[in-house]
């Protein structure tokens, strides 16, 4: 009987001290001016392994060397992982800026001006490169809705594509 309690808080252990890898990704358009506005959040500490994999170099994401050099390095990161295309024509986007929060920090972007309507094509591969069950979750709000569409994506399978009204 002390083997099976024994077995059970070592496999207990295991599930719980094995970590998950996840990226929320909210895409909506503002209704006057026709910008994507996207916000992503990703746990920074997994975000520092990616940035310091992509740019061969330790990156301290809350206390960096170069603030602006960090900035540089998530701008170029976020610009090759997160793609959109509409009716098969990228969309261009800039990074806002991001703030931290806690365990994890929001990255906010926007797009030039669309027509947020046809085949939406979405490209996160955040992380997928760095851990291989990292999942990001993808929140698609069409016009006032408060119920998304989403989609969830992982390695091998780093894009999707719906059809919006």
């Amino acid at each position: 009987m002390l083997q099976i309690y024994t077995s059970l808080l070592t496999l207990g252990w295991m599930v719980f001290s094995h970590p998950f890898y996840i990226s929320l990704t909210e895409i909506r358009q503002n209704p006057n001016s026709k910008k994507l506005e996207v916000a992503t959040k990703i746990f920074w500490d997994d975000l520092e392994v990616g940035l310091s994999n992509s740019f061969d170099e330790k990156v301290d994401f809350l206390n960096p060397e170069n603030s602006e050099k960090l900035e540089e390095h998530i701008d170029r990161y976020l610009h090759q992982q997160i793609q959109f295309w509409i009716e098969g024509k990228e969309v261009s986007w800039s990074l806002l800026g991001y703030e931290v929060e806690e365990d994890a920090a929001w990255f906010y972007l926007e797009s030039e001006p669309v027509q947020f309507s046809g085949k939406f094509k979405v490209k996160n591969s955040v992380l997928m490169e760095d851990f291989s069950t990292q999942q990001n979750i993808i929140h698609i709000y069409e016009g006032n809705s408060r119920s998304p569409r989403s989609m969830l994506l992982t390695k091998g399978n780093e894009w999707d594509e719906i059809s919006l009204k």
